[in-house]
């Protein structure tokens, strides 16, 4: 039959084809003349829709304009800034214009500008603006130090804003020897070239603490004094707590007025136990202690030395601090102790001695008895006669050869 579909073809394409036939059929031409035959061109665009093409092209081309001018702005921005931090940076990091190691001072109270413009004047720094910069940038402006600093060749501003807030300052040293007056110590610190301030009051006897201080120039005689007091209460503090059960001692003060005596007794740390252990002993035997050192605090107050030996009159006369005329301890210390003096006083050695006396090599001979200390007097008084004589020998000496 003509009109019959070969197996295989997928026939012609009906005109009223209903909807949901696979579409597959409609893209199949009817005849091969038709697949030779060009497509059918798509119909020009109609003027409303090229309008509204127009419309939206200006309304996204401006915006365009003003994101690529945006973006090449913040580019050349950023290229500036990192021209400008490198620049800074090198500057910052590159060796000064100063040719030799020197020292500056940083008076308290200098602010930043101040400071800046005496780096300059003193030429560690070529300009101050780099400086100032430098402390902003580091939030540096509550660190900064007065004092004396060591500021090397060529140091770079990095360097020299570095040495200035981590405190590297130059220190410089006083020693109050142990056994000096609260009035002697007094003496060494105003003459301290490097302090400064003046101390309004002399601080109590025995509250200082002997030792070496390290202080930068400019520092306050009385800031000094402050340390010395504080150092003093915290090492008697823990000597206190961990001191020898059953001592005599009151109260922390006592402790002190009799460190002070054994202080003065003896220059040797070796024997100081000993000799706190000898007037512990007369302590609690009610016996005074009779300590010479403490006659002489009577006479000068510690304001000085008596330069001379102890006159019978002065012996016999009755103070606050003679102890050969009262019971007891002084009212008050005799002078201020040192760390080696506190820990034998609050730890002292046991001991059956009452009596000792000195021996002419700087320590002293110990007695149990008063017939076994009149001898060792005995002994020390002819050595005390020759070295007098020697010493007036080697005057007469010295003063014939000049």
């Amino acid at each position: 039959m003509d009109d019959a579909i070969p197996p295989g073809s997928q026939g012609p394409v009906l005109a009223n084809q209903p909807t949901g036939v696979s579409q597959r059929f409609a893209a199949v031409p009817r005849s091969p003349s038709e697949a030779l035959e060009p497509a059918r061109a798509p119909e020009p665009p109609t003027r409303r829709a090229k309008l509204q093409r127009e419309q939206a092209s200006r309304r996204v081309w401006p915006m365009l304009k003003f994101l690529n001018g945006l973006l090449t702005g913040a580019l050349m921005v950023a290229i500036t800034f990192g021209g400008l931090f490198a620049y800074v940076k090198h500057q910052f990091d590159k060796p000064g214009p100063l040719n030799y190691a020197t020292t500056i001072v940083i008076p308290k109270g200098d602010g930043v500008n101040s400071i800046a413009g005496r780096l300059v004047k003193e030429g560690v720094l070529r300009d101050r603006w780099l400086f100032k910069l430098g402390v902003m940038r580091f939030r540096a402006q509550k660190k900064l130090k007065a004092g004396e600093y060591a500021i090397s060749k060529n140091a770079s501003v990095r360097e020299v804003l570095d040495t200035l807030t981590e405190g590297k300052a130059i220190l410089h040293r006083v020693t109050i020897p142990e056994g000096l007056t609260s009035y002697e110590a007094v003496q060494i610190m105003n003459a301290a070239p490097l302090l400064t301030g003046t101390i309004t009051e002399i601080p109590p006897e025995g509250s200082l603490l002997p030792d070496t201080y390290s202080f930068s120039r400019g520092t306050d005689r009385n800031e000094l004094v402050a340390q010395m007091k504080n150092d003093q209460r915290r090492f008697v503090e823990k000597l206190w707590k961990n001191r020898q059960p059953n001592l005599p001692y009151k109260t922390v003060e006592e402790a002190i007025i009799m460190a002070s005596v054994v202080e003065k007794e003896t220059g040797r740390a070796d024997e100081r136990d000993r000799v706190a252990g000898v007037f512990l002993n007369r302590l609690r035997r009610g016996m005074r202690l009779q300590s010479d050192p403490t006659i002489i605090y009577g006479i000068t107050r510690g304001k000085g030395k008596l330069g001379r030996g102890l006159r019978r009159s002065e012996i016999d006369r009755k103070t606050d601090w003679n102890t050969y005329q009262i019971d007891g301890l002084p009212i008050t210390p005799i002078a201020n102790p040192g760390r080696s003096a506190l820990e034998a006083t609050l730890n002292p050695a046991a001991t059956e001695d009452l009596f000792f006396v000195a021996d002419g090599t700087g320590g002293h001979v110990f007695a149990k008895t008063v017939r076994e200390h009149n001898k060792n007097v005995r002994n020390w008084r002819k050595i005390e006669k020759e070295l007098i004589a020697k010493r007036k020998a080697a005057k007469e000496a010295k003063d014939a050869s000049q």
